[in-house]
C-alpha cells in the first residue's frame, strides 16, 4: 500500500518515473524533484489524465480525495477534466462580471464628465463602503438583503444621508449591469424606505443672481449705520466666511501686509487662510484706526472687550429693506459658491478647500490649509473684482461681457 513516508523519501531520476497508488491514482516524480499527482482515467472510450497540484502541498490524503471524487463524475457521466474546465470558466465569468468590476466600468464611463470633487467623492465612497463587502460578489446575484447590510454599516457610524447617496450609486451600477447584460435587475429599487428619511437641511437664504447681487453691493455701500457694521458687511461677501468667524474677527490673525487671515474654524477644528483680496485689504485698513486698539475687529458697539453681536448684519440687511426670506448672513457663502462655480468656472475643490469644508482627498486625509494657496489667492482676487464689475453694473459675465 502506497504511503506518505514512500513519496516524500522518492529520489529523482534520469528520467520521469511513476509511483502508483490506487485506482488510477500515481505520483510522478520528475528529474528536478518535483512531485505531481496525477490521475488517469478513460471516457468515452479515450484514456485522459487529470492533474491534482504538487506533492506536498497537496497530501497523499487530499490527492485520494480529489480521485474519488472524480470517480464519481465518471460514474455519472461526467467528464472529470471537462467539469474543471467547465468550473474555471464559470469562475473566470464571475471574476469579469463581479461588482467591482462592473462598477469600476461604469465609473470610467461616467467620470470624465464630472468635477475633480465629485469624481474623488463617488470613488471614495464606492472604494471604502461598497467593495469590501460585495466587490467580489458576482453583480447578478446580489439581493436586496446584501445591499441593506451595506447601507446599514454607514447608517450605523451617523452617515445617514451617505447610505442613501451610496445606494444611489449603487443603483446607478446596477442599472448600467443591466443595459450591458450583466444583470437582471436593479435590486436598489426594492430597498426604497429601508432607510430612515434623510433630515430636510436647512437652506440659509441667499443672492445667488448676478444681477441682484450688483443691487444688493450697492445697497450695502449705501449703508447708513456705524461703521464697524458697514465694514463688516462690505467684506463678508469679498471673504464668505462664517458669519460667527467675521464677527469674531480679531486683529492678531490678521496679516494685511502678507494679505492673510488666518484662524481656527471652530466648525472642524482646523486652521485655515482666508488670502485677502485688494479691496478686503483696503476696507480692513480703513477700519483699522477705529478698532485696532482693542482684541476684535468688529467690536460690539457697546464694549470693545466683546465681538459684534450675532444680530447686528441681520438688522442691517433689515434695515436696508432686504427681507430674510432673500438674504441671511451666510447667504454670502452660498453666494459665493454657486457664482465661482457656475460663472467663473473656478474649480470646485479650490472653492470647497476655502469654504473651510471638512475636505478629505481620496486617501482619507483631512483638509490640508496649504492646499491650493496660490490658486485660491487667485480666485479670492477674481472674485472681489468681479463683485466690482457687479456693483459698477457692467454685466453679469466675467469681464462685464
Amino acid at each position: 500500500m502506497i504511503t506518505d513516508a514512500k513519496i516524500r523519501n522518492a529520489k529523482p531520476q534520469t528520467k520521469p518515473y511513476k509511483i502508483p497508488c490506487e485506482k488510477g491514482l500515481f505520483a510522478l516524480i520528475k528529474p528536478n524533484g518535483s512531485k505531481l499527482w496525477r490521475f488517469k482515467y478513460r471516457h468515452s472510450g479515450k484514456e485522459k489524465l487529470l492533474a491534482f497540484g504538487v506533492y506536498p502541498d497537496v497530501s497523499l490524503k487530499e490527492a485520494c480525495n480529489r480521485r474519488d471524487e472524480a470517480r464519481r463524475l465518471r460514474e455519472q457521466g461526467i467528464d472529470p477534466s471537462e467539469n474543471r474546465k467547465a468550473q474555471k470558466s464559470a469562475q473566470a465569468e464571475r471574476a469579469t462580471n463581479s461588482f467591482e468590476v462592473v462598477a469600476r466600468e461604469w465609473f470610467a464611463k461616467r467620470s470624465p464628465g464630472w468635477s475633480k470633487s465629485h469624481t474623488d467623492r463617488v470613488l471614495g465612497r464606492l472604494t471604502g463602503d461598497v467593495f469590501p463587502w460585495i466587490g467580489a460578489s458576482p453583480i447578478s446575484g446580489i439581493m436586496p438583503p446584501e445591499l441593506l447590510k451595506v447601507a446599514r454599516r454607514i447608517e450605523e457610524r451617523g452617515a445617514l444621508e451617505t447610505a442613501h447617496r451610496v445606494l444611489q450609486i449603487c443603483g446607478q451600477i446596477f442599472r448600467y449591469a443591466v443595459a450591458t447584460g450583466r444583470a437582471e435587475r436593479d435590486p436598489v429599487a426594492d430597498l426604497r424606505g429601508a432607510l430612515p428619511p434623510v433630515k430636510e437641511k436647512k437652506h440659509f437664504a441667499a443672492v445667488t443672481e448676478p444681477k441682484r447681487v450688483g443691487e444688493l453691493l450697492r445697497m450695502i455701500d449705501g449703508y447708513q449705520g456705524t461703521f464697524p457694521v458697514m465694514c463688516a458687511l462690505r467684506l463678508a461677501p469679498l471673504v464668505f466666511v462664517r458669519p460667527g468667524e467675521l464677527r469674531k474677527a480679531e486683529w492678531i490673525d490678521i496679516d494685511l501686509g502678507a494679505a492673510e487671515w488666518r484662524f481656527i474654524v471652530t466648525k472642524t477644528d482646523t486652521p485655515h487662510i482666508v488670502p485677502l483680496s485688494r479691496q478686503a485689504v483696503e476696507i480692513l485698513r480703513e477700519l483699522q484706526p477705529l478698532t485696532e486698539s482693542g482684541r476684535y475687529v468688529f467690536p460690539s458697539a457697546r464694549s470693545n472687550k466683546r465681538p459684534m453681536s450675532d444680530n447686528a448684519v441681520l438688522s442691517a440687511f433689515r434695515r436696508m429693506g432686504i427681507p430674510k426670506d432673500e438674504m441671511s448672513g451666510h447667504g454670502f457663502r452660498a453666494m459665493a459658491r454657486t457664482i465661482l462655480d457656475e460663472v467663473l468656472n473656478i474649480r470646485p475643490d479650490y472653492i470647497e478647500h476655502q469654504l473651510a469644508h471638512a475636505v478629505r482627498d481620496p486617501n482619507g486625509r483631512a483638509y490640508n490649509r496649504t492646499k491650493y494657496l496660490p490658486e485660491r489667492r487667485e480666485m479670492m482676487q477674481k472674485w472681489a473684482d468681479y463683485l466690482d464689475d457687479l456693483k459698477a453694473g457692467k454685466g453679469t459675465m466675467v469681464g462685464g461681457e
